[in-house]
């Protein structure tokens, strides 16, 4: 496992489209492309909500149960109405900054397969005095067809995704939208890789979940499902970048920064952190105050209850078109996800 393997498999995941409920929509989707990344690792089933899950190890006879999570899903947006002049109007799937949305490029995801539009834009020459960011209720897409021709293609409910382009950038950064939280994903399923040659007494189980961005119910369906002993959701978090308070973020190429929170559990964030140093791995502390805001939220509190860690990937620019994140962070975070599965007992 490599840094040039991990940009290959970020590339795929991240260039495949897939917002929140429409995660395997269309024939190269972003879960059709994870399935096929799984595949060579186990069985992959998929849940009514649209989550894959892969059991990576059988483990022994009571061994505990482990599951490794990251959730597939990404921002976008939806089709609310066709205008006059083909245009559309638009409403968020999951958080979106609107100050960065007009003159964007998109594409649209029709029955009849992809269409690139653009989200209309006012000249600066034609703007009178200080221009405040405008609802997305406001926003007109500008799909270059006549009204007639929209009314043809596009549907209200079609869903919408940022240009997913993917640009490698430097020795091994990586640009591309979606990257929240397909890097996870990698990273996840680079770990399942590591896991199986490994080959740990305990049962490992890889989900892969839907709907994190608007609420979390891919992760509590699946762990529900599995009902782990243990988990470990995998995120991006702030990476530090022009403009952002340092106290708040970590730093892009320091490593897995391994969250702190109520609701996960001690033992299991000590025990990574002083894994990071067993096994040379770079790390990094992400302390919360109450909730996580990702798919842990959602995992620990399901049945009786999921001893639950959190480890996040530094990114910038998030739930924009050019997020980044380091191909090393992503490695390294997969390296310690397959330490602790060695030492489960």
């Amino acid at each position: 496992m490599d840094k040039e393997q991990i940009m290959r498999w970020t590339r795929q995941l991240c260039e495949a489209p897939g917002i929140s409920g429409r995660e395997g929509q269309g024939e190269k989707s972003a879960a059709q492309i994870a399935r096929g990344l799984l595949s060579a690792l186990g069985p992959v089933k998929e849940s009514p909500l649209g989550s894959l899950l892969c059991t990576v190890q059988e483990g022994e006879t009571d061994a505990p149960h482990l599951m490794l999570e990251a959730h597939l899903d990404q921002v976008g947006m939806t089709v609310t109405h066709l205008e006059e002049g083909g245009f559309l109007r638009v409403s968020n799937v999951g958080g979106l900054d609107n100050r960065l949305l007009p003159a964007m490029a998109v594409v649209i995801h029709t029955a009849g397969g992809p269409r690139p539009a653009v989200v209309a834009s006012t000249p600066p020459h034609l703007i009178d005095g200080e221009e405040k960011p405008q609802k997305i209720s406001d926003l007109l897409v500008d799909t270059g067809y006549s009204t007639e021709e929209a009314r043809e293609f596009f549907r209200s409910g079609d869903p919408v995704t940022m240009d997913n382009r993917f640009i490698p950038m430097g020795e091994d950064l990586m640009l591309s939208a979606a990257q929240d939280d397909r890097v996870g994903c990698v990273a996840v399923i680079a770990a399942a890789h590591l896991i199986k040659e490994q080959k740990p007494g305990c049962k490992v189980s890889v989900v892969l979940a839907s709907l994190e961005e608007v609420g979390g119910q891919g992760a509590a369906t699946a762990a529900y499902a599995l009902a782990p002993d243990r988990a470990i959701a995998v995120d991006v978090s702030f990476a530090d970048g022009f403009g952002v308070p340092k106290h708040r973020c970590g730093t892009l190429g320091g490593g897995p920064m391994i969250g702190h929170a109520p609701g996960l559990d001690s033992a299991m964030t000590r025990r990574l952190q002083e894994l990071c140093g067993e096994e040379d791995i770079p790390c990094q502390d992400e302390v919360m105050g109450g909730r996580t805001s990702t798919d842990a939220d959602s995992i620990f509190a399901v049945g009786t209850g999921v001893r639950t860690a959190l480890v996040s990937i530094p990114l910038r620019n998030m739930h924009t078109a050019v997020e980044v994140v380091k191909a090393r962070d992503v490695l390294d975070t997969a390296r310690l996800l397959a330490a602790y599965a060695k030492e489960v007992r």
